[in-house]
């Protein structure tokens, strides 16, 4: 079943016919077939991700009027709890235009209220509708470059299940914490371990994200809302565990040794970071 890297041919060439005798000679991935110049592109990512031309019925996506993401820029604009509604089904992911890379679920809970241009949380990430159709249970969400580097969204493929929610309205119950959908990286299984009917989760993740996670204290995982319960400084890891009924709502206990976990920490950590950093608590002190 091919994946979002097999369907990742090229940015600017359109993808062969499916009876073409084209067969790949080189392997390049997803991050040398991004432009140079996007800013924050490490120069020694050398991954190669195998690709294979995939079912054109498959890969292309009925193209929609662009929309503007609800969650761009640097102000916030859409808030989720963490509370995953429900798991939903990737349906069909590809290019829908040269440029334009689109994934497809399917979804019942997320469709009562939708609208085009909504903010809907896909594994934690802040992403826009772009087209739904009620009748057959789906909507279109649009992907940017970006967002493929940045996050796990990379390795999913058809039929793959993910946590979906939708932004806050003003009526809704705060069950987790305030989570903005902005993936800050991404996390390694390293370790799932059951106990009794519950399971422990260890994950290795970077030192620029692991001193913004403490003890006792709230990540967004893969967008549901968890409280961290050891940080291991020395591994630079942390751990969480799963009741048994979240393992029944969410898609982490799907997930295999090995496999990435879109992260998010908690904002109140790097606005504390910032805060002292630029010297906000001295100069308040001496006022």
């Amino acid at each position: 079943m091919a994946t979002i890297y097999s369907c990742l041919r090229s940015l600017t060439e359109p993808c062969k016919p499916r009876n073409s005798s084209w067969s790949p000679t080189k392997t390049p991935s997803i991050f040398n077939l991004l432009p140079a110049s996007v800013p924050g592109r490490h120069p020694k990512l050398t991954l190669q991700f195998p690709l294979k031309p995939p079912p054109l019925s498959s890969l292309f996506i009925k193209p929609h009027k662009p929309l503007q993401p609800n969650c761009s820029g640097s102000r916030v604009r859409c808030l989720f709890t963490g509370i995953v509604e429900e798991m939903g089904t990737v349906k069909n992911l590809g290019f829908d235009q040269n440029n334009s890379f689109t994934m497809k679920i399917g979804a019942e809970i997320i469709l009562e209220d939708i609208h085009l241009g909504d903010s809907i949380s896909v594994n934690g990430t802040c992403l826009t509708v772009t087209e739904f159709d009620t009748v057959l249970s789906e909507f279109s969400v649009g992907l940017s470059p970006e967002t493929l580097r940045k996050t796990s969204l990379s390795e999913l493929e058809s039929g793959s299940l993910v946590n979906l929610e939708r932004a806050l309205s003003p009526s809704t119950r705060m069950g987790g914490h305030f989570v903005q959908g902005h993936v800050d990286g991404t996390g390694k299984i390293v370790e799932m371990v059951p106990e009794g009917d519950s399971l422990w989760v260890k994950v290795k993740v970077g030192r620029e994200l692991l001193k913004y996670i403490v003890p006792k204290g709230f990540i967004a995982i893969d967008g549901t809302s968890l409280t961290v319960v050891d940080v291991f400084d020395e591994e630079g890891c942390f751990n969480f565990m799963l009741v048994a009924y979240t393992q029944q709502k969410v898609v982490i206990p799907l997930k295999k040794v090995g496999q990435k976990l879109n992260l998010e920490v908690d904002i109140l950590g790097k606005y504390v970071e910032r805060l002292l950093s630029s010297g906000f608590v001295d100069s308040f002190k001496s006022s």
